[in-house]
């Protein structure tokens, strides 16, 4: 009988003790996912190297090894304001913390103690793959015309594989909505963030927003408990700008300088249905001249800093 790369299940749920199946069932913790990638077994081989009176290879020892998941999961509110979203458990697994303030607000802001990992299930149509202690990378994709995404890269314990099948609840996942200028705040740069707004700084029309943690994640094996670890993180990102004269001059001379200064911009419409993306001290570097359907855009890369420490960047669901 056939078997279909579609007919596939995550699920994710933070464990209470690292490394210790947390047992996520389909009912509470099933995530909605795009391009769906899995490597089952990264493993490091180990050649016998053999040598005998004949040409001819060894065969290798499997040895260490770990499971990888990439995917895509789209970026919307949860619905309502001071309610944690659906792929909130996936950002503490990425060196987040998770700060709720009831009917307003829910903040995702760095951490470098205390950290969170998963328990990931990946079930391809009648086989189950684990993950333990599973920690990963997240990149911000906001681009104009685009549905807005967070793009998700774990490493985990190889936790087995074993034959079994299961179903997923998907209510708590909401419809996101494209980024597009009805539905989309200008980029601001050069603003502060407070409470759940964004003021002052200048706004421009832009592209979209595309900001990476750049967690570095590190498996390390050893005798009496493998584990995976978030050793740093170095935010970085991109945009393009649809700049007046004056306004490129002034950018380049900020460029120049190393200016650093805050960048923002908030997505969707509604109480309940917003996202905003705040970096208090982000650098402008690499300006570069850009043709877009005849018009002359300027993008920049971006480094986004951290100011007083755990506070490069911060997603905010309001």
């Amino acid at each position: 009988m056939a078997r279909y790369s579609r007919n596939a299940l995550i699920l994710a749920k933070v464990e209470p003790t690292i490394g210790i199946d947390a047992v996520p069932t389909g009912a509470a913790n099933a995530l909605l996912v795009a391009n769906l990638t899995i490597n089952p077994l990264k493993a490091n081989n180990v050649s016998r190297d053999l040598i005998r009176p004949y040409f001819g290879g060894s065969e290798q020892l499997v040895g260490t090894a770990t499971v990888e998941i990439s995917f895509d999961v789209e970026l919307a509110a949860s619905g309502a304001a001071g309610t944690a979203p659906a792929w909130g458990p996936l950002m503490l697994a990425c060196a987040f913390a998770e700060t709720i303030t009831p009917g307003a607000r829910v903040d995702y802001s760095p951490v470098t103690t205390g950290l969170k990992t998963l328990t990931i299930y990946y079930y391809d149509d009648g086989v189950l793959h684990k993950a333990l202690g599973a920690m990963g990378d997240v990149e911000i994709k906001a681009g104009i015309g685009e549905r807005p995404l967070l793009s998700f890269r774990f490493e985990g314990v190889d936790g087995g594989v074993s034959e079994a099948t299961a179903s997923g609840t998907y209510t708590p996942w909401k419809k996101p909505l494209v980024v597009t200028d009805p539905n989309t705040g200008d980029v601001k740069i050069g603003c502060t963030y407070a409470a759940g707004v964004l003021t002052g700084g200048s706004a421009y029309p832009s592209r979209g927003f595309n900001a990476k943690l750049g967690n570095s994640v590190q498996y390390t094996a050893l005798l009496g408990g493998d584990s995976i670890d978030i050793t740093n993180r170095d935010v970085s990102g991109s945009i393009q700008l649809d700049l007046t004269p004056s306004q490129e001059v002034s950018l380049m001379a900020d460029v120049k300088a190393n200016v650093t200064q805050g960048i923002g911009f908030v997505h969707g419409v509604g109480a309940g249905a917003q996202v905003l993306v705040f970096a208090p001290n982000m650098q402008l570097i690499n300006p570069s001249k850009q043709d877009v359907n005849g018009r002359r855009l300027i993008g920049f890369d971006t480094r986004m800093t951290p100011l007083a420490g755990n506070d490069d960047i911060r997603i905010v669901c309001l």
